[in-house]
C-alpha cells in the first residue's frame, strides 16, 4: 500500500471518528462507536469502514443501517475539510476483532484455570 493511501485512510478515519462525535445525532448511534480501520482503494473512489463497539447483533444491524444512511452526510462534510480531489464512496462495515479477542482470552483463561 503507497505512503498516499495510508494517509488518506488515517485523514478519513479521523474525519469520521470526529463527525460521529461532535454532529451524528441518531439514536441508534448513541454508545461509543470506534473507527478501527479504513480502507480505500487504490483509485480513492471507494472506502471501508470498518466500526466496533459492544452491543447485540439487532444494535450492530440498526447501527450499520444509521451509517450507511448517513454516509452522504459524512461525504459532504468531509469534502470541506480534507483536501482530495475526489471523496470516496464509504460503505461501512462491522469490525468483530475486539470480540474475537475477548473470546480468545476468556478461553485462555478457561484452559489456564482448568490447569490448576
Amino acid at each position: 500500500m503507497s505512503h498516499r493511501i495510508e494517509r488518506v485512510n488515517q485523514l478519513i478515519r479521523q474525519e469520521i471518528s470526529d463527525l460521529l462525535r461532535r454532529e451524528i445525532k441518531d439514536p441508534r448511534l448513541s454508545q461509543f462507536i470506534a473507527v478501527t480501520e479504513v480502507i480505500t482503494s487504490p483509485d480513492l473512489r471507494h472506502a471501508k469502514i470498518y466500526i466496533s463497539f459492544i452491543s447485540d447483533k439487532q444494535q450492530k444491524q440498526d447501527a450499520l443501517d444509521a451509517l450507511a444512511g448517513a454516509s452522504n452526510f459524512f461525504r459532504k462534510e468531509m469534502s470541506r475539510t480534507l483536501r482530495l480531489r475526489r471523496i470516496p464512496e464509504l460503505s461501512f462495515h462491522w469490525d468483530n476483532s475486539i470480540e474475537r479477542g475477548a473470546r480468545i482470552i476468556n478461553l485462555i483463561d478457561d484452559v489456564s484455570s482448568s490447569d490448576r
